[in-house]
């Protein structure tokens, strides 16, 4: 995997100022974690979405190749649209797909936002911020593959180490992650 080791500690250390917190939290798993980790409050600046959109971008390249990229509802959405800008700036265009958590109950009652660029078969590498158990991914992965994706992979922002990535290797997901808890608890 192509990595820029300045870039990444450059988000590393904005994630650290803006996103990192040393403290007991309930995480949406329902697993008890003695820190917590906002990546919003990183990625929707505008440093942090270059950052992220740059490397994202450079981590597909250690999975198959993808048309597409997808983020899920709503912490992978902004990771999706940077990978997406950069893949067009760097003259290899990829469309962003925004995985709903729930079908929306009213309009166009979409499970999956820019679903015109959906076909059967489409390759899609799903983009998370923090990948705990892995859940919200795998259940993410199953609504592209109802609607016809073939997902190749998944690119994380931080693996907090706690099973995620075993899950993801269990399903055949290939999984690349920029950071791990170590890079914020140190080795303990």
């Amino acid at each position: 995997m192509k990595t820029n080791e300045h870039e990444r500690k450059w988000l590393i250390e904005l994630l650290r100022e803006r996103s990192f917190e040393k403290k007991r939290v309930i995480l949406a798993s329902g697993k008890e974690s003695d820190f917590f980790i906002d990546c919003k409050q990183t990625i929707l600046t505008a440093e942090g979405h270059a950052l992220v959109g740059s490397l994202m971008f450079d981590a597909l390249e250690a999975l198959p190749p993808c048309e597409a990229v997808a983020g899920v509802e709503l912490g992978g959405c902004p990771l999706a649209s940077a990978v997406s800008l950069t893949s067009f700036q760097r003259g290899r265009p990829l469309n962003a797909l925004y995985v709903r958590k729930d079908v929306k109950d009213h309009g166009s009652k979409k499970l999956v936002e820019g679903d015109k660029t959906l076909r059967d078969g489409l390759p899609v590498v799903v983009l998370e911020d923090v990948i705990t158990t892995g859940g919200s991914t795998l259940k993410a992965v199953e609504k592209l593959r109802s609607v016809g994706a073939v997902v190749v992979g998944v690119v994380g922002i931080v693996d907090r180490l706690e099973g995620g990535a075993d899950a993801l290797k269990a399903a055949g997901l290939p999984f690349v992650t920029l950071a791990t808890r170590r890079d914020f608890m140190g080795a303990e």
